[in-house]
Parts: C-alpha cells; sequence; structure tokens
C-alpha cells in the first residue's frame, strides 16, 4: 500500500465515537508527539488529542535536544505536527475531560463532548506547576525564573543566580548549580527549614541564606534584575531558579484507575499503568524531565504498545508468537 494511499485512509473527519482508532494519544509534548510519531510508522490508526500548550510555553528555546539544540518550543510542535502527517495521525485540539473502559477498549471526552474510542491508550498529559504567589514571577516564568540549570544554566553562567524555597530541594538546588555560576543566594522567604549540616554546606560553599519575606521580582519584560523585600531591601539578581511543586494536569488516570506514585502514575518497565492497555509516558511518569528524556520515553512506550498489539492480533489467530525480553 502506497504512502498517499495510507494516508487517505487515516486523515478523514474525525467525527467521535463512531471513529475507531487503534491508540488514543492524549497530549502532544515531546513525550506524546514522538509516541504518535512511532505509533503513525507502525501504520496504526492514532488520534493525538492536543490540549494547547504546555509547561515550556514561556521558555525561548529548548537545550541539550540533540541536533536541535537551542530551537523554540513552537518551533518544536510545529514540525512535530507537520511531521505526524505524513503518517496519518489525526489531531483534535481540546481538552480531555472524561476517560473510561468500553468494550473492545477505551473511550475519551473531550470537554466540548465529543467521544472517542481506541483499543489501547497512551496518556502524555504532563503536569502542571504550582508557582508561588510572589508577586512577578509567574510572568517570569520560563525566562527570568526557571526550573533547570540543565535546561539554562549555560545561558545564566556566572550570572547572580537566587535559589527560592527551603529544605532539601532547595539545598539540592543551590549546590547543582556550582558548575554554572558560584554567585548564588538561597532566598526561603520565610523560615527556611535547612538543617544545620545544610547551613554549614552553604557556609562552605559562600552561599548567603535569607529568610526574609519577599515582596515582588521586578525586571524588564520577562528579564529577572530586582527582588524586593517586605523590610525594604532590595537584592540585585539576574536570574531565580527553583524547584515548584507540581500536580498532573489532568485527572484521566485516576477515573480510569491507574495506580499512582504519589501525584506521578506507576508504570512499567515498558511503560504500560496497572490499568492494562494503558500506558502513559513523559513527565507524568515522574521521570527526568527534560525534553529529550520524554521523547525517549514516548518512544519507547510506544514501541511497547505496538507489540502488544501484534501479540494480540496474532493469538487472536492461533499462532504463537516468541516474545523476547524487551517484549
Amino acid at each position: 500500500m502506497s504512502g498517499q494511499t495510507r494516508t487517505e485512509m487515516n486523515t478523514g473527519a474525525v467525527n467521535g465515537a463512531s471513529s475507531a482508532f487503534d491508540v488514543i494519544v492524549v497530549g502532544s509534548g515531546p513525550a506524546g508527539a514522538s509516541a504518535a510519531l512511532e505509533l503513525g510508522r507502525c501504520r496504526r490508526r492514532v488520534l493525538q488529542i492536543d490540549g494547547g500548550l504546555g509547561r515550556n510555553v514561556g521558555s525561548r528555546a529548548a537545550h541539550g535536544l540533540y541536533t536541535r539544540d537551542g530551537t523554540s518550543p513552537a518551533e518544536l510542535r510545529r514540525v512535530a505536527q507537520e511531521q505526524l502527517g505524513r503518517y496519518g495521525v489525526q489531531t483534535v485540539t481540546g481538552q480531555a475531560v472524561g476517560a473510561r473502559s468500553v468494550e473492545g477498549g477505551f473511550e475519551i471526552t473531550l470537554q466540548d463532548g465529543r467521544p472517542f474510542r481506541a483499543v489501547k491508550l497512551m496518556l502524555a498529559y504532563g503536569m502542571r506547576d504550582l508557582l508561588p504567589e510572589v508577586p512577578g514571577l509567574a510572568e517570569r516564568w520560563g525566562d527570568g525564573v526557571l526550573h533547570c540549570p540543565y535546561c539554562d544554566g549555560w545561558e545564566h553562567q556566572d550570572d547572580r543566580a537566587v535559589v527560592y524555597g527551603g529544605g532539601n530541594a532547595t539545598h539540592h538546588m543551590a549546590l547543582t548549580l556550582q558548575p554554572w555560576t558560584r554567585q548564588v543566594t538561597v532566598l526561603s522567604d520565610g523560615p527556611s527549614g535547612f538543617t544545620p549540616k545544610q547551613r554549614e554546606d552553604f557556609d562552605r560553599l559562600g552561599l548567603r541564606v535569607t529568610e526574609t519575606r519577599i515582596d515582588r521580582l521586578e525586571g524588564q519584560g520577562t528579564r529577572l534584575e530586582c527582588v524586593y523585600f517586605e523590610d525594604g531591601s532590595v537584592l540585585a539578581a539576574d536570574v531565580m531558579v527553583l524547584s515548584p511543586l507540581q500536580e498532573p494536569s489532568s485527572d484521566l488516570g485516576v477515573q480510569l484507575g491507574c495506580v499512582q506514585n504519589g501525584s506521578h502514575l506507576r508504570v512499567s518497565e515498558r511503560g504500560e499503568t496497572s490499568v492494562p492497555g494503558v500506558y502513559a509516558a513523559g513527565d507524568l511518569t515522574g521521570g527526568p524531565q527534560y525534553v529529550v528524556a520524554a521523547a525517549s520515553q514516548g518512544t519507547l512506550a510506544a514501541i511497547a504498545l505496538n507489540t502488544a498489539l501484534i501479540h494480540e492480533r496474532l493469538e487472536r489467530r492461533g499462532v504463537e508468537f516468541h516474545k523476547g525480553p524487551q517484549q
């Protein structure tokens, strides 16, 4: 069958439950797009549900991505959708709000009421950052306020950095920044909760710690220039780094009954959740939150899902299919 014929088969109107798919991929970020790409290349009938812009919408560029270092998230999304079309992957835009098991597979319902059914699901809707309610912080998220030195540390080497928060996560982040800059100040915005040993670590590295409450952040546009404190003092800074709390961007996994590890979905080595036929990849599974890592997880989970479809079809035909160590 030619590639043109295959595309014609898969790109008809997407109207709802009457359109049956092999796989529905919920999410269009690196994990979801990579999974949809791999499954499309496996000649599966794939529907991708695009819930809109992801966590990295405020970032100027994605880094550490082989051959695409420095490409903007918007451009990565554009190219991904263009390439998915080559393999007949259909995309609908909307928020997936309902998920349930049905005969022969699963049903996903969008916020506008449209239902879609598939034999298997790939959940890749990611996580949502819960940012501190500090005036001036949210609008600088992704530029003047960051969460990952591996993603953006090079662009802020030797800058005046402030690390927001207290406890173990902030201690870890402050020490992690050392290769990029030694100009680090820890701002706990109140009682820090640091242990005596953690304070000793900061002293040995010459890291200042202040527990004064923050009033606001200011700077030019989305850039950071100064931190203002409630006592009237001001600290010049070029970048703030923090590890925010997170929550899933959707409760579809909970609706389906998937077992969780904290706020993340528990998955097997093959990316399958505790619910047979439901797979998950990316930040949602608690893996490293890098574009390249999420993309890798999406690809590997897609291969496992496709292998499961192969096994099931052959078993229905009475064919014994050897399952190798990766299957």
